[in-house]
């Protein structure tokens, strides 16, 4: 089977925020929108076809989910990643920043401590602050171009009377895929000081030849305390369908989780999100399997690209998602700098690298889920400007 992701897919005017969204965000609408974290890629055809057919009934009412949802996902997750879920475990929810909100409610009371691993997603700060919990950061370390977790830290932290980890991986913005090894000793941390670990794996099927995502509670012994977040809306391009699950093997954790949303009254979802979440498990693995080596190339053609004509901004070179973290401080520029070169001078909407906390001064994060010659756009761009700034290519 053969999918078009060169095709060009004019999304203004649809509220796209990653599109329509721009002015609003960088103050005009005059940039390549690089930003937010979904694809310019049509989703499957299978999943257009199961919301068409869907669509088809006129009768829109309240819809359960149905076991063969329960049953597509179960098999994803076994046959892509080797793990053997029980349909028990899971619980459907409306997305995974509500789970990251409801896991801080369920497991931490109001004051304790939820450590979380920065520069990540900047929800995972909200879904401590915004309930009313202690946050505690646990900084990853930049050595020598890759990004590792600070286990000694860490252990102080949950010695000190953390209650959760919220743990994303593969690691959004930096392009972690963590290792077997380094999962083992995030479960060992958290087993010696009862600490629960909710892991964010909404990327777990976004990562490159070469490289394999390890869910985390394949690693569990009996007893830990391991809540997993799943969803198809990065892996197939749906996230505004809204519909995630979280994968809790513990009755006490689940029951502590349905009822912080049942506190929140958030029930049944609409039935356009379940065709979508089915279609995409049960029939989307061919359209991954080509969007996977299209992102590769793209990943590669930027690398390849600032090697040879940006050398001042040094890509971290990503094992998983979509998402490249572009160290830009070889500019010289402080963050007020390069967030006005790269809106008003380059025209490339980006996100600046200090939304996603400690350690993201300096650095820009870059959405390669475009068609190439997008990309190639967003690049030149970029060299002209700095062309433009300095009378020449910076940094060579």
């Amino acid at each position: 089977m053969s999918f078009d992701f060169d095709r060009k897919i004019d999304r203004n005017g649809t509220a796209s925020v990653k599109h329509d969204g721009r002015e609003n965000y960088f103050g005009t609408a005059d940039v390549l929108p690089m930003w937010v974290a979904d694809m310019d890629f049509a989703a499957p055809e299978v999943v257009s076809r199961a919301l068409a057919a869907r669509a088809a009934h006129p009768v829109y009412g309240y819809t359960f989910y149905p076991d063969s949802l329960y049953q597509a996902l179960i098999d994803w997750l076994k046959k892509r990643h080797g793990w053997q879920v029980e349909r028990d475990w899971i619980i459907m929810v409306p997305g995974v920043v509500p789970s990251l909100h409801a896991a801080a409610m369920a497991f931490a009371a109001p004051g304790e401590a939820v450590v979380v691993q920065p520069p990540v997603y900047f929800p995972f700060f909200s879904a401590v602050t915004d309930t009313g919990r202690k946050l505690v950061l646990n900084p990853l370390r930049l050595e020598n171009g890759r990004y590792f977790i600070d286990f000694e830290h860490l252990e102080r932290c949950a010695a000190e009377g953390a209650r959760l980890l919220l743990l994303c991986t593969p690691h959004n913005p930096v392009g972690r895929v963590w290792r077997p090894e380094e999962l083992r000793e995030i479960l060992r941390v958290a087993r010696r000081h009862g600490m629960t670990v909710l892991s964010d794996e909404i990327h777990a099927d976004l990562v490159y030849p070469g490289q394999r995502h390890t869910a985390l509670a394949t690693l569990a012994e009996d007893g830990d305390r391991l809540v997993t977040a799943i969803a198809p809306s990065k892996t197939f391009n749906i996230p505004g369908l809204g519909l995630s699950c979280l994968i809790a093997p513990d009755p006490a954790q689940r029951g502590a989780l349905r009822k912080v949303f049942a506190t929140l009254a958030i029930g049944h979802s609409n039935p356009f999100s379940i065709a979508a979440f089915e279609a995409a498990y049960r029939e989307g693995e061919a359209w991954l399997d080509a969007l996977l080596l299209y992102l590769r190339d793209n990943r590669d053609f930027v690398a390849a690209y600032l090697a040879e004509h940006l050398p001042a901004i040094e890509l971290i070179q990503p094992e998983g998602t979509y998402l490249l973290w572009l160290d830009c401080r070889g500019l010289g520029m402080n963050d007020a700098e390069l967030k006005e070169f790269f809106v008003n001078k380059a025209r490339v909407g980006m996100n600046p690298g200090t939304v996603f906390g400690a350690g993201g001064s300096g650095f820009m994060r870059l959405n390669i889920g475009a068609p190439r010659q997008v990309l190639a756009e967003a690049l030149a761009r970029i060299r002209q400007a700095i062309a433009g700034r300095w009378g020449g290519v910076h940094g060579q």
